[in-house]
Order: structure tokens, then C-alpha cells, then sequence
């Protein structure tokens, strides 16, 4: 990631640089992706259709945008994703704290070198990542902070009161010429937020009075929960006014793109260099559809808070569990790799509980309420992956007295010796991990995975009989 190599205003000059302002540049680039056919905000999942093209039109018609949306839905996400929307280098005056271009300065510092400099003065390069500024509103947010304030350092050292260059500049000027996010927008003061009436209206600060009119140029987005629900604070309505667009996010609308999202963010996978005693670990795809259905389940569910909704993290977080909980059974066991199975997946719920705000007349039901869904949801993966395939000849087994003992202690291999031969393994493991099983000690864990996941389906549709005391389950006729 090397700048460019133009170090004063003449050079660039002579490259035939043309000045565009911030959503001029947004604006040329997102079209130049369109045209490409390439994604616009590349890693946002289950947007495409609905979010997404909202955004596009907002940029192309340059408004400020916020965001409105329960917690969880990728806000914070997607306006991070609007950097990539920036060209990669842009020329700034060196050492200016607003970032002013070379050939439209705004602030007394840079406009005096202009004068006596000319095309003599020094430019310097900012990479698209330091052209982002972001701010989560708290309730002790200051003007200071966002606008700025005198700085009593500088009249220390002999500058006038009244000198502009006394001011020590916020957030929001030091993201000049680039995005400027403020997250949660409602929590801010009411008399803060009427300080950003001006950067929206006028396009310009003014600070504790001063005669000081700085023009800045950014694309100004906020995010916020919907107001009937925060009751922490609202956005005032001269500042709503000033939004040129407002867009509503959502969690993912189909079970797909909550899977793929899931995929994408999860980290339950590292490196094999990395010092661990055994392989990545892997949490099966059908595993992953009953964790995508069960944090679909919760959100849906009568008992939890539909204000506050469930976060996207919620799915993301309990994948982690349950990888986290097959690499601790695989260190245990001294199996070589780490393949998460059905005996995982009941340590979500626990770790799940704070994540969930359930109405005041389920409270102390919330482990009750979670386990039963995640039954429902290993039910309807069971019966959409395994719709029509004939386990007889696993039931039999059980029939004929066979019991199969699995668990937190029980390697995948000790639990395919139990079962011995089974005549419709390679169904399951088509039916349930179609992309491949890997190979060596990763292809048993798969294995022994798809087979637990049919004996508890067995054993919910009540074809199996199962006793279980949380380390250690039995399963039977």
C-alpha cells in the first residue's frame, strides 16, 4: 500500500488531479461498480434487495443518510462498507488538521501557505481508511467533541482569543473530506444534536462564537434504533429534516442469506500454523441450519422482546460456542480434529441467555424457552435435510438391543465403534454435507457428526429412546 510519489502542489498540478468533492468521488465510483456488475458494498448479506438499492440511490442523489434498524442488523457494518466507496489515495495540504485538498483550502493555516507558497507547498497522501470518522453517541457527548472547542495549550503559547488557529477542532472537521459516522444518533443531547444542524444545513462549523466559517465537505451518516422502541432519546426534527434519505435495515429475510451470514462473520476457524494440538475446528453445515433456525426462532418467538429484537450476533456468537466446545471436547480426548456434533449444541443456551431480553412474564423461564426452541429448530433441520430418507436400518440396530453412549468425554471415533457398520452413512452424509467431508481424523468427526444428528432425530420424532445427564447421553430402544 504505497501513496503516490507527487509531493508538492506544482507536481500535482501537473498530473492533470481534478478536485471532486466527497460525494462527487462516492458517487463516480459506486457508478463505476454498477457498470462493472460489481457488488457496491461487498460483504453485506441479505441487503440485495431491499437495503442495499435504497443506499445506492442515496448516494447517487448525495444525501446524508441514516440508518434505522433494531440492534444486530449490520448498521454499523454496512456504513463502514461505504469507505470502499472513496478513492484509495487522495492529496491533502501536509500537516493540515481538516485535511484540506490542495486546491481548495478552507482553514487560515492553509489558505496563508497557498499565498506565500504557491505551488511550492507540500502535499501529502491519506489512504481511504484514514478518511472515516466515527462516534457512538453517549449522553456525555459534548459540542467539543464533535465540533470543537479553544484550545487553552494553544493561548498559552501567546496566540489571541479571537485567532482561529486557537480552536482545536472535533471529530466531525477532522473528517473533513470523508465519512463522518455517528452511531446510535438518539442517545445524543438534544442541544448536541442541534450543533450538527449547521454541518448538515450550511455545510459548516462555528465555534464558541468565533467569526469562523470553515465549509467542510463529508457524507454525513447516523444510525438509530427506531424511536418507538429506544425511549432513551429521540432524533430531533429539524435534524431528521436535514437527512436527505432514511433507510430501514432488517434482519436476514430468508434462511439462506442467515446462513451465509453466519458463515461469513463466525470465527471458528485459524490457521493450522497457529500452536494447536489438532486441526481447525469445523462446525458441519447442517449444524449450522439449526443454528440459523433457532436464532430465527428466538426472534420470533411470543415470549422475547420483539422491540429489541435479536441481534445478528446472537447466530454468530453461538456458532463460536459451539465450536468452542468441540475443540475443548477434542483437547480432552486427544482427538486430531475438532468437529462439533449434536452433543454441542446444548451449550448455546447458557451462553445465549444474555443476549435475549424476554418479556417481564417469561423471565426466569428464559432456559426453558431457549431449549425448546433449539429442539424445534434440530426437528425442522432433521426433517428438511432428511425429508423421504429411509433410517430403518439404523433404528433396527437400537431394535436388536444396541445402545450408543455419546457425549462431552467421547471421541468421534469411540462413537463410530459403538455403532459399527452403518448401511446408510453415505446417505447421510449426502443428504447432509453435500459440499464434502474432508479427509482422515476430519472425515470421521463429520461422519460421527451426521450419525448423532440422526439419533437425535430419531430420538425427537420418538422413534429412539434417550437418557441424558448433560456430560453423558444414552442412546436406545
Amino acid at each position: 500500500m504505497t501513496s503516490p510519489a507527487i509531493a508538492t502542489l506544482g507536481e500535482l498540478r501537473a498530473t492533470g488531479h481534478v478536485h471532486r468533492s466527497v460525494k462527487t468521488e462516492i458517487r463516480d465510483n459506486l457508478i463505476a461498480r454498477l457498470a462493472a456488475g460489481e457488488p457496491s458494498l461487498p460483504g453485506i448479506v441479505g441487503f440485495d434487495d431491499t437495503v442495499v438499492p435504497e443506499v445506492e440511490r442515496a448516494l447517487l442523489a448525495g444525501h446524508d443518510l441514516v440508518l434505522l434498524g433494531e440492534r444486530g442488523q449490520g448498521k454499523t457494518r454496512l456504513i463502514r462498507t461505504l469507505l470502499g466507496l472513496l478513492d484509495e489515495w487522495t492529496p491533502v495540504v501536509a500537516g493540515c488538521e481538516i485535511n484540506d485538498h490542495p486546491y481548495a483550502p478552507v482553514c487560515t493555516r492553509c489558505l496563508s501557505l497557498l499565498a506565500t507558497e504557491g505551488d511550492l507547498v507540500a502535499i501529502a497522501w491519506k489512504h481511504r481508511t484514514d478518511r472515516f470518522g466515527e462516534k457512538l453517541a453517549t449522553p456525555d457527548t459534548s459540542v467539543g467533541d464533535l465540533i470543537g472547542d479553544i484550545d487553552p495549550i494553544k493561548v498559552a503559547q501567546g496566540r489571541v482569543l479571537g485567532d482561529p488557529e486557537t480552536v482545536h477542532y472535533g471529530l466531525v472537521p477532522r473528517t473533513n473530506r470523508g465519512i463522518f459516522a455517528i452511531n446510535e444518533l438518539p442517545d445524543l443531547a438534544e442541544r448536541i444534536q442541534v450543533a450538527l444542524l449547521n454541518v448538515l444545513e450550511e455545510r459548516d462549523i462555528q465555534v464558541r462564537g468565533y467569526q469562523l466559517r470553515l465549509p467542510l465537505d463529508l457524507l454525513v451518516v447516523a444510525s438509530a434504533n427506531p424511536e418507538d422502541y429506544t425511549n432513551r432519546g429521540r432524533i430531533i426534527t429539524p435534524l431528521k429534516d436535514r437527512f436527505g434519505a432514511e433507510v430501514r435495515t432488517h434482519y436476514p429475510l430468508e434462511l439462506t442469506d442467515e446462513l451465509s451470514l453466519i458463515a461469513q462473520e463466525a470465527a471458528v476457524l485459524w490457521d493450522d500454523t497457529e500452536r494447536n494440538a489438532f486441526a481447525a475446528p469445523l462446525v458441519p453445515s447442517h449444524l449450522l441450519e439449526v443454528i440459523g433456525r433457532f436464532a430465527r426462532a428466538v426472534r420470533d418467538a411470543p415470549q422475547v422482546d420483539q422491540r429489541s429484537g435479536v441481534s445478528a450476533r446472537f447466530a454468530i456468537g453461538a456458532v463460536e460456542t459451539v465450536a468452542a466446545a468441540a475443540v475443548r471436547r477434542a483437547a480432552r480426548t486427544g482427538e486430531p480434529a475438532a468437529v462439533a456434533r449434536v452433543c454441542d449444541l446444548p451449550t448455546i443456551v447458557p451462553a445465549s441467555r444474555g443476549k435475549v431480553e424476554f418479556d417481564d412474564a417469561d423471565e426466569g423461564r428464559e432456559f426453558e424457552v431457549l431449549d425448546h426452541l433449539l429442539r424445534r429448530a434440530i426437528v425442522e433441520t432433521y426433517r428438511s435435510r432428511l425429508a423421504g430418507l429411509d433410517l430403518r436400518p439404523l433404528q433396527d440396530r437400537f431394535d436388536g438391543g444396541l445402545t450408543v453412549t455419546t457425549g462431552d468425554a467421547v471421541p468421534a471415533q469411540e462413537l463410530l465403534t459403538q455403532l459399527g457398520p452403518v448401511p446408510v452413512l453415505s446417505a447421510l452424509l449426502d443428504r447432509l454435507e453435500p459440499d464434502g467431508v474432508g479427509e482422515g481424523s476430519t472425515a470421521v468427526g463429520v461422519a460421527a457428526s451426521v450419525l448423532e444428528f440422526a439419533l437425535e432425530g430419531l430420538y425427537l420424532n420418538r422413534r429412539l429412546a434417550k437418557d441424558s445427564d448433560g456430560a453423558r447421553t444414552v442412546y436406545g430402544a
